[in-house]
């Protein structure tokens, strides 16, 4: 009997360092764009693209994109784009919190202004003037992260309610410049919180000190912070070594190996008692 009680106390030993493994939100639908089936170091599941209007392409395939680990580099390397406006339906069922992720990379242009268009969901734009290269540079991954709410047949998005029939459109609206794409998208029940971030674009790394200057800075300080935050973001020095071309996921298994190091001897010893 007491050999049982202490497996069982090893066990919930196991589980509460597990806890400390990154967790994500409920995906309810993702899809590599122009690409096959995919899943992710996150544990996300793409299918294979559905669509069949526009144009899939594989260019990005000559590139090593930056910010991204090797195995997910396809997520960003293939793409659908269109010489018109195009979409996809993402039916959801249940009300809640949602966050709809787009992944995007410019693997093509070399400049600014030469692709530029918006993103709609439920004919609502979420996103204007979406210029790929000036937000991240050319081979860089970017994602545009947008949260919503669904309640009662309404969706709420950037403070704009919408009527809601269990899917949501999101639509890739041609622009000033070029043709409108997308390298893969996903949807999430859950918060902003809940989704897996890329790492910080290179350069523009704040030092530990800048961080605790920052938090210590006074109302009208911030205030003056947001309004500069709303200016376009410069574009981030895509020439650089990309840091994660010779890393492997095994690093991402640490903390599990970690956990069952810590486990077995817990366990073994216990259950001899």
């Amino acid at each position: 009997m007491y050999g049982e009680k202490a497996c069982l106390l090893a066990f919930y030993i196991l589980c509460i360092c597990l806890s400390v493994v990154e967790s994500i939100g409920q995906v309810i639908w993702a899809v590599n764009s122009g690409g096959d089936s995919h899943t992710d170091v996150h544990g996300i599941r793409y299918q294979k693209d559905p669509l069949n209007v526009g144009i899939t392409s594989d260019f990005g395939r000559s590139l090593i994109i930056q910010r991204v680990l090797q195995q997910d580099q396809i997520l960003y390397q293939t793409e659908r784009y269109h010489h018109s406006s195009f979409g996809y339906d993402i039916p959801i069922k249940d009300d809640g919190q949602y966050v709809l992720v787009m992944k995007f990379s410019e693997v093509y242009f070399s400049s600014s202004d030469m692709k530029v268009f918006n993103i709609k969901l439920n004919e609502h734009t979420i996103v204007e003037n979406l210029d790929i290269y000036h937000l991240a540079g050319r081979g860089v991954a970017h994602d545009e992260i947008i949260p919503f709410t669904v309640k009662k047949a309404k969706l709420t998005v950037q403070n704009e309610q919408i009527d809601f029939k269990e899917s949501i459109k999101v639509e890739f609206e041609k622009g000033s410049a070029d043709n409108p794409k997308v390298n893969a998208i996903y949807v999430m029940k859950g918060t902003i919180d809940d989704v897996p971030k890329l790492s910080p674009l290179p350069g523009t790394e704040k030092p530990a000190q800048e961080e605790e200057e920052e938090e210590g800075d006074d109302e009208d300080t911030s205030t003056t912070a947001k309004k500069e935050s709303k200016r376009p973001r410069r574009p981030s020095e895509a020439k650089v070594t990309d840091p994660y071309a010779s890393e492997d996921s095994s690093s991402m298994m640490w903390p599990v190996v970690i956990a069952i190091g810590a486990f077995v001897p817990i366990a073994f010893c216990l259950c001899k008692l």
